[in-house]
């Protein structure tokens, strides 16, 4: 593992089937993002993931952070919502 990766979780390591969706990471004040496209025909699967990852964000905060899951998943909407509306950056790479 390079450093600055997170651990893959246990139940993947220890799936046969299991497969890297998104890999982001922040180097030289910008965001790199590598995609597996082709997963799912349908691309509201991805917005099921997202909010999926949302939640799980929104646990990790409550248990490190002391804070409440509902708030935690109100910021990332409002975070979400206003980079929709006025995107601070746009992506520049193929896929």
């Amino acid at each position: 593992m390079r450093s600055g990766e997170l651990p893959i979780p246990p139940k993947a390591v220890g799936s046969g089937s299991a497969f890297e969706l998104v890999r982001i990471w922040v180097a030289d004040r910008g965001q790199h993002v590598s995609v597996a496209t082709g997963v799912w025909e349908d691309p509201a699967a991805w917005g099921i993931m997202l909010v999926d990852l949302a939640r799980h964000i929104a646990n990790a905060y409550a248990e490190s952070e002391g804070m409440r899951q509902p708030d935690v998943l109100e910021r990332i909407k409002e975070g979400f919502d206003a980079e929709w509306s006025a995107p601070t950056d746009e992506p520049s790479s193929g896929v």
